[in-house]
């Protein structure tokens, strides 16, 4: 999944460091001048390394670590072999991390229980991270005082993009496509759960996906959804919840879900319906906002989320953010071409992309989210302009846009690097359809 949270640490004060005791107790403050004295206090007598700058490094066991991140991201890679009771600890000395985080990669050790499948990201300002390995089952782990509660999330490492039509003439499919840890989409799997179109689709639990809502040959507007497991198997349908429609998603709080907005046969409509860490769908939510469809929705910051564009019988480009708490917010006045039928998703770890569409021409351009949810003017864009495709994450932090239609269905694919650099084309792979929804799973 887009959005990481990792345990948060925030003592707060003007230019001073708080000293850790070895129980994470805040023992002394000192300013910044006193940085060297960590070297005996902070992280139990830890030998504390000069100020790293690097976007790498690659960290030693008994070491306290300066990640001054003013000027870049800093990926860091932890020991191959560790023994019980080794210790490293990281701290944020520029207070910078919520706008440059850090990214941890286990190096083939499990990280709290979790194997090396998935790269950890710290994104708080004044945080501090220190671990501790406690052996082969669970591996490193976090400890912290009581004040620090939240955990990494997982970064979901592939994608699926299923549903949609294969031939413009309402010939309604179910088969699906998984996206590789490397961006490669995979052929055809056979369908599973009722072929439709404009089924929208999320992720929750932090490493599963659910596609829900739609639209199939007999019916303009449907209600029943389909889990995806985190192996990436669709499930047969589950009898549906809340209004029929056609649906539009993504995920928020880091493990749960929304559906929001739409059209249900006879007109648009703004109500949204929220997925639990479960996977279950609620009953309508009051909508709020512009009621529209053929909109597109994506995670930014840690744990939020937007719906943006649309089609009311025209584009549109308002927006509407969505709370940790999944409360949809009141319409933001549009930036960028206003279009609907486009594609989005994360990249970055904590920021979005809008791509695509369609508004009177065929369009490529995108529109980056930042990690605050402000919506860039558009960006030149790249690839085979098309409207109705999909888009999802892979690779933890990076996002892929496939399938549509121009002239005709295609399955061409372009990738969407960590920077939210769009590529070229890529030839497609699997059924050219469009319609079709996608999300990412681990």
């Amino acid at each position: 999944m887009s959005g990481i949270i990792g345990s948060k640490l925030n003592i707060r004060g003007s230019n001073r460091i708080a000293k850790l005791g070895t129980d994470g107790q805040v023992l002394t403050s000192a300013g910044a001048g006193e940085a060297a004295a960590f070297e005996d206090a902070a992280g139990g007598g830890l030998d504390w390394q000069a100020i790293e700058t690097g976007s790498t490094m690659t960290a030693v066991a008994g070491n306290g670590y300066w990640i001054d991140t003013t000027s870049n991201a800093c990926t860091i890679t932890l020991p191959a072999s560790a023994s019980n009771g080794d210790e490293i600890m990281f701290a944020d000395y520029a207070r910078n991390w919520g706008t440059n985080g850090i990214v941890i990669d286990s190096n083939g050790l499990n990280y709290q229980g979790d194997d090396d499948s998935y790269d950890v990201e710290y994104s708080t300002d004044g945080q501090s991270v220190n671990i501790v390995y406690s052996g082969a089952t669970n591996g490193w782990i976090p400890i912290e005082d009581d004040t620090v509660t939240d955990v990494p999330i997982k970064l979901n490492t592939e994608g699926i993009f299923a549903y949609g039509d294969n031939t413009g003439g309402d010939t309604f499919v179910s088969m699906s496509n998984i996206v590789s840890n490397a961006g490669v989409v995979a052929t055809d799997t056979t369908g599973v759960g009722t072929a439709r179109t404009y089924p929208g689709a999320c992720e929750y639990d932090g490493d599963k996906g659910i596609f829900a809502y739609g639209w199939d040959e007999t019916t303009p507007a449907l209600s029943m959804s389909n889990l995806v497991s985190n192996a990436g198997v669709v499930a047969t349908d589950v009898t549906g919840v809340g209004t029929a429609r056609r649906g539009f998603g993504c995920s928020y709080g880091g493990d749960k879900g929304i559906f929001a907005y739409g059209y249900d046969g006879s007109s648009y409509v703004s109500i949204s319906n929220l997925v639990s860490n479960a996977g279950v769908v609620g009953t309508d939510v009051t909508g709020v906002g512009t009621a529209r469809s053929s909109l597109a929705a994506c995670e930014y910051g840690t744990d939020t989320a937007i719906f943006a564009y649309g089609w009311t019988g025209s584009g549109t480009a308002v927006s509407n953010k969505v709370s940790n708490a999944g409360v949809v917010a009141t319409d933001v006045t549009g930036v960028g071409t206003a279009r609907g039928y486009l594609g989005a998703c994360s990249y970055g770890g904590d920021k979005g992309i809008f791509g695509y569409g369609r508004n009177g021409s065929y369009e490529s351009m995108t529109n980056l989210v930042s990690n605050s949810g402000v919506i860039a003017s558009d960006t030149t864009g790249v690839g085979t302009g098309r409207y109705s495709l999909a888009a999802c994450e892979y690779g933890g932090d990076k996002g892929i846009f496939g399938f549509g239609v121009q002239s005709g269905m295609t399955a061409v694919t372009n990738l969407v690097s960590n920077a939210g650099v769009v590529a070229t084309d890529t030839t497609g792979v699997g059924t050219a359809r469009y319609l079709l929804g996608a999300c990412s799973f681990n």
